[in-house]
């Protein structure tokens, strides 16, 4: 192992500091002892890799690979996999610390882990993707393992990399071990409704939200940020339920149509457009791509990266509810302003954590060697993510603190219980 000195974060704010800055509010108002606060905000383990990879080209290129867990004191640390050209330590430490209240504020047996390597896939062949992916498993052979750290596709992976992490885990095995890995393809022990899990999360948290505001979603409208996986089946499902989705976004820019945009027409049109919307006619193209935060709509979905929302456009925001599709994408600096503007925040620990709970509905198939239907998975991650919701909104009324704190109050409460009944070291 070789550890290399990190790349700076640039042009945005640090999301590490963003996490803490929430989790030290949450503690205060707990009154978390001192010994459980230091347990709870140190990482339980971060492992830096350096992975040299034969390119195409037949040279030698060394990426760096992190893994970072966070907690393991609910079970086995549980998170995806990041291939970006940004990836950073601290990124990857408050991703894993997100996981770890993410986990618990939906009330599933799992820890916070997060993992990353630095490269861009866009610029690689499918060999090298490939050969990179099975470097990284090999080099956290020690880490990873269905009852240690369960990794899953983030920012830059997919189905096909978790194939071949379990397959690569497996041969170290010397036997199958579906459980090492979600995310999958259906094939190799991934479960139906995955696909759509967190985007359908954002929808549940969403109307459970407006009803609480008595937001009637067949008048509402919404601007959804990021036309990923994310933000398309969030859409899908939003549009599905009443409301009008009136811009949309993706790298490509913003794109608006008073009158509503047809979400199937959009995300057919993607699809067959190397999964941009550039050139999309059921929409005018916004001049600025950040435009879709000034409109006036009912409810507004960013679902795409950290640090979209900050004190430079805060002000400018004028919907009643934001559903943080996305980890992070509200800075620790915007939250007063919000806050003060009466908006709610459904926030990404809670709203987004539908991915994870079918996350986990795939690891208990593969631990069962049994499918469950898609009918029965919608089902439970709907009266998981309801029932989060419930719990977070009575606490925010409880403590009076906004949604993204009683997020917090619960998610950090369920982890020192769980340590105090285990015991200090």
């Amino acid at each position: 192992m070789a550890y290399i000195e990190p790349a700076p974060i640039k042009d945005k704010e640090n999301p590490l500091e963003s996490m803490m800055e929430r989790f030290n509010i949450a503690a205060e108002k707990l009154g978390l002892s001192d010994e459980v606060y230091s347990v709870l905000k140190n990482p339980a383990k971060q492992v830096i890799v350096s992975l040299p990879i034969t390119m195409d080209n037949g040279k030698i290129k060394v990426f760096e690979g992190i893994r970072v867990v966070h907690s393991n004191i609910l079970g086995p640390a549980k998170g995806g996999i990041r291939f970006a050209p940004d990836v950073h330590i601290d990124e990857v430490r408050a991703l894993a610390a997100w996981m770890t209240w993410k986990c618990a504020v939906v009330d599933i047996p799992y820890g916070g882990g997060k993992g990353g390597v630095r490269c861009n896939p866009r610029e690689m062949s499918k060999g090298e993707i490939e050969r990179l992916v099975r470097a990284y498993t090999l080099a956290m052979i020690d880490v990873f393992g269905p009852d240690k750290d369960i990794p899953a596709p983030d920012m830059g992976t997919g189905p096909r990399e978790m194939a071949w992490l379990m397959d690569e885990y497996s041969k170290a095995n010397g036997m199958t071990v579906n459980a090492v890995v979600t995310g999958k393809p259906l094939v190799l022990g991934g479960s139906l409704g995955r696909t759509e899990a967190t985007g359908r999360g954002v929808m549940v948290s969403a109307l459970a939200a407006m009803e609480k505001l008595k937001i009637n979603p067949f008048q509402a409208t919404c601007v959804v940020q990021g036309f990923g996986n994310v933000g398309s089946w969030a859409a899908q499902l939003l549009e599905e339920r009443g409301l009008k989705i009136v811009s949309i976004s993706d790298i490509s820019g913003a794109y608006y149509n008073s009158n509503g945009i047809n979400i199937q027409e959009a995300i057919k049109y993607r699809n067959e457009h190397n999964g941009i919307l550039e050139g999309f006619h059921g929409a005018e193209k916004l001049s600025r791509a950040d435009e879709l935060f000034e409109l006036e709509v009912d409810v507004l979905v960013p679902a795409a990266v950290e640090d979209v929302i900050t004190k430079k456009n805060v002000d400018k925001i004028k919907a009643k509810l934001i559903v943080e599709g996305a980890n992070g994408p509200t800075s620790f600096n915007a939250d007063k302003i919000i806050n003060e503007k009466g908006i709610m925040v459904v926030p990404d620990i809670l709203a987004n954590a539908g991915g994870v709970t079918v996350s986990y509905f795939e690891w208990v198939q593969n631990r069962l060697g049994y499918k469950w239907t898609a009918e029965r998975v919608n089902r439970r991650s709907d009266r998981i993510m309801k029932e989060a919701f419930d719990h977070v909104y009575k606490a925010s009324v409880k403590y009076d603190v906004p949604m993204r704190i009683a997020a917090y109050i619960v998610a950090i409460d369920k982890v020192a219980q769980t340590y105090q009944y285990r015991g200090g070291y």
